[in-house]
């Protein structure tokens, strides 16, 4: 049995539809390091096969006919630890997508984008980045800019060490906790330390929350 690369993305593609899971799998194994371990079209099939097949990645269609793919997107984050889960999805509602951004999808990609740009969503989560829509992006900064939130902000922004705001520029990056401890020349204990000082001193729970944090505030640069 081949033991796959350790930067292998690994994926469970989870769609209602037989045809685009089909279409997906077609599209991803067309790329060189990426391979699709298991097909669900819902939650028992998704779950059973996150314990199986151990994937990395998990692509999930929110709309999967009876079901909803966020109702257990916590679960299935519990049941596969080190994967990283992009939504691709046909539903535009930003509600929606806000409640997916929340309960820890690392990004999102509407169905009506190219192949070409679900690729590039996939490397770019895989690597620890977050991908979101644009119009998403924007009223997500927007909630974290509220005029009532400016002084208090300015206060926890101005408690941060500048090792702290180089880690936070570095988390911006896509960077894990492994590369910014081998650029800063520190332990990964040492940025997991730094990491749980940031989260509590700016209010926030989670590397995505922490990135859209620091861009609304400018702390860090959006990628391009």
């Amino acid at each position: 049995m081949d033991t796959p690369s350790k930067d292998e993305i690994r994926i469970l593609i989870v769609d209602h539809h037989q045809l685009v899971r089909t279409g997906l799998r077609m599209l991803i194994e067309s790329v060189p390091g990426m391979k699709v371990v298991g097909k669900a079209s819902n939650r028992f099939e998704a779950l059973a096969l996150a314990v199986s097949k151990k994937p990395n990645f998990i692509l999930l269609e929110i709309d999967l006919g009876p079901e909803d793919g966020l109702d257990f997107l916590p679960e299935l984050r519990e049941t596969a630890k080190d994967a990283r889960v992009l939504i691709v999805t046909g539903v535009k509602e930003i509600e929606t997508h806000r409640r997916a951004a929340k309960l820890g999808a690392a990004g999102l990609v509407l169905k009506e984008h190219t192949g070409e740009v679900l690729l590039k969503a996939i490397k770019k989560v895989h690597q620890g980045e977050i991908w979101l829509d644009r119009s998403m992006m924007s009223i997500l900064l927007n909630e974290m800019t509220t005029p009532e939130d400016l002084d208090p902000d300015t206060s926890r922004i101005a408690g941060l060490t500048d090792r702290e705001q180089g880690v936070i520029a570095l988390i911006a990056e896509g960077l894990k906790n492994k590369q910014i401890a081998e650029r800063l020349f520190i332990s990964e204990t040492t940025v997991t330390h730094h990491l749980s000082s940031i989260f509590s001193k700016l209010g926030v729970s989670d590397r995505l929350e922490l990135v859209i944090y620091a861009f609304a505030h400018k702390i860090a640069k959006m990628p391009k």
